[in-house]
């Protein structure tokens, strides 16, 4: 069978091994052939011919205007994939303000491809991090029921995004959760002789929703307390600056986008915990990797997080402010047996994420969906 996916994640056209990469890996194996639709990408580092090694049989199409543009794009070249290629199935990733959509519900008009509408998170939901996310927080109520309607299915990664869905009238029925946070069991293995140089890691893309002013202040409040930041974003200069401002550039190391997932893993576990402090997420995932890799995990209740995480257990819940960070991240350095324990028990997982079984339940939901959606066309 051949897929058509429609998606905004532009990083592997910008030369990144990112999650998304690592998706098509494993995604790759279960279909004869991928055409991806993405938006214009101003960092175009590596094309189709650059990618045969890696992904013989997954093919980029970006955009070459604006994403004003957007929805005639995913129309014109998916209806010229189509035709060549006849897929069987389409696949989109779904966001304010929706221009994925839109031109998916176009293309299915006038191709007739069953598609599926994919709700990772909603963005400003529980909480909004920005008046752009407010705004994208209404929009989504407003839009996303209607959005569904003519979707053969709608794959959401977490309960707690379908249950938001379903409460704004999203029939229940045409909800999957299908979680995308594909754990690699033969790299997230933890390593006990990197030397702990660190108090706590954060690790994101920072954006507003990574909630990075509230760790930092929490931080700050800790005198001595040091913290290692990995990761990059159109707001890592004023998180730095905060930090200066704060007095603790001396205690804050920041790395920037580390090339590799290992590279990754060992700048994480040079801290003795991870903080995940956003206030609407999808996942994270690599909360579930910090956990994978036996690192206690202190965060906010957002994204797959309830889901995973029991209290005392396998992790540690805080309120989303910073005065209730700063006490988790007090009662953790104080106890060291805590910590090790919270690591002995998060680490178990990965059986639950592992990237090759969960990988092959997305593509089995997809070619059901095409199938039913086939069946009721007969």
């Amino acid at each position: 069978m051949k897929l058509l996916m429609v998606s905004g994640d532009r990083s592997i056209l910008q030369g990144k091994r990112s999650a998304f990469w690592h998706t098509l890996e494993e995604l790759s194996r279960h279909w004869e052939r991928i055409d991806v639709i993405t938006p214009r990408t101003k960092e175009l580092r590596i094309m189709n011919n650059e990618l045969r090694n890696s992904f013989p049989n997954v093919f980029f199409h970006p955009s070459r205007r604006g994403l004003w543009y957007q929805p005639w794009w995913i129309l014109i070249k998916g209806d010229e994939l189509i035709k060549e290629h006849h897929h069987d199935v389409m696949t989109v990733h779904e966001y304010p303000p929706f221009y994925n959509g839109i031109g998916a519900k176009w293309l299915h008009r006038a191709g007739k491809i069953p598609y599926c509408l994919e709700i990772h998170h909603i963005v400003g939901h529980p909480v909004a991090a920005s008046w752009k996310e407010k705004i994208g927080r209404i929009l989504s109520k407003l839009y996303l029921k209607r959005d569904a309607y003519q979707a053969a299915a709608v794959r959401t990664v977490n309960e707690s995004v379908k249950r938001t869905l379903t409460e704004w009238g999203m029939p229940g029925e045409k909800i999957h959760v299908a979680p995308s946070f594909y754990l690699n069991a033969e790299t997230l293995k933890p390593d006990p002789s990197i030397p702990k140089k660190f108090d706590v890691a954060f690790c994101a893309r920072i954006v507003p929703n990574k909630g990075w002013d509230t760790v930092i202040r929490a931080i700050a409040s800790l005198p001595d307390v040091s913290i290692i930041v990995v990761g990059d974003g159109p707001e890592r200069t004023p998180m730095e600056q905060l930090a200066f401002e704060l007095g603790m550039i001396n205690r804050s190391t920041f790395k920037g986008w580390l090339n590799s997932n290992a590279d990754v893993y060992r700048a994480m576990q040079s801290a003795k915990m991870f903080v995940m402090h956003s206030t609407s997420e999808g996942g994270p995932r690599i909360a579930l990797e910090a956990m994978a890799i036996g690192m206690p995990v202190i965060a906010t209740r957002v994204g797959v997080m309830p889901d995973v995480i029991q209290e005392g257990v396998n992790g540690v819940f805080t309120d989303g402010t910073a005065n209730g960070l700063a006490a988790k991240i007090t009662m953790l350095l104080k106890d060291a047996r805590m910590r090790e324990n919270l690591g002995k028990e998060a680490s178990k997982i990965v059986g639950k994420f592992e990237r090759g079984k969960l990988v092959k339940e997305y593509a089995e939901f997809l070619k059901s969906s095409a199938q039913t959606a086939a069946s009721e066309l007969t």
